[in-house]
């Protein structure tokens, strides 16, 4: 198996109110977003397995990071309350959905 490089997020998009419909609500291919703060702990942990999925679903699926504190007007409009949550939109519309620390395999089943 590959090594990657740690903290590369080069297949990671950064998403804010600014962005939002662009990048997810007008995306052409299914969108995996992480709701998350910088004082989170579990997002911390959540964020290498993020980054993984990132690099591993390239063509197949965009994932984002989202700032709750950062985009407040995003994370209201979908009643985010509690982080990390991940989310899967698909055509624009919120598909899937999981909320608190979760694994790699829950994520891919999420996107199924």
């Amino acid at each position: 198996m590959e090594s990657d490089m740690a903290g590369d997020e080069a297949n990671l998009v950064h998403l804010n109110d600014l962005n939002w419909k662009e990048e997810v609500l007008d995306s052409k291919v299914p969108v995996l977003v992480d709701f998350s703060a910088v004082w989170c702990g579990p997002c911390k942990v959540l964020s290498p397995i993020i980054q993984k999925l990132s690099d591993e679903l390239v063509g197949k699926v965009k994932v984002g990071k989202l700032d709750i504190d950062e985009s407040p007007a995003t994370s209201a409009k979908y009643g985010i309350r509690g982080v990390p949550t991940v989310a899967v939109f698909v055509g624009g519309e919120r598909k899937a959905q999981h909320v608190g620390l979760t694994s790699r395999e829950n994520l891919l089943k999420l996107l199924d």
